[in-house]
């Protein structure tokens, strides 16, 4: 049985519901692309779906090592950078940020970075395709 059903839409834009929740998400050309890039673009998708899913493996991990809770509220911002020739993702950017006030052992430390290499999104991805990490386990102040 499927997972998804898309369906286009015209002026580049898809529908994509997910079966199970009946949850809805569009999709549009990016502006560079001959799109209106007024919802995530399919390769916007991709980037969001790396991030979400490394956010996803460490948050699994510290569940089963009993610090889940210190994860609340950590944000991710993600940057796609295209190449061309053939056009596709070349290189997805993931900065984590942990809440301020948390402090993580070393051991916790390296079970968040551990547990990203193995996020399933990132294994799928093509070998060319640059997946660049960084962990900001310090604070960061409020923007």
């Amino acid at each position: 049985m499927a997972t998804i059903q898309s369906i286009y839409l015209g002026e580049l834009r898809t529908q994509a519901t997910h079966l199970e929740s009946g949850t809805i998400i569009y999709t549009d050309a990016p502006k560079d692309n001959q799109g209106l890039g007024s919802c995530f673009s399919p390769t916007d998708l991709l980037a969001t779906s790396l991030g979400a899913c490394m956010l996803t493996i460490m948050a699994i991990a510290a569940k089963t090592h009993g610090f889940e809770n210190k994860l609340i509220d950590t944000k991710i911002d993600i940057t796609k950078i295209m190449s061309a020739d053939p056009r596709r993702v070349g290189e997805v950017k993931v900065v984590f940020s942990f809440p301020q006030g948390i402090t993580f052992t070393d051991k916790e430390k390296a079970i968040i970075v551990n547990s990203t290499k193995t996020c399933p999104v990132a294994l799928s991805l093509h070998p060319e395709t640059i997946k660049s990490v960084i962990f900001n386990f310090e604070a960061q102040p409020e923007q």
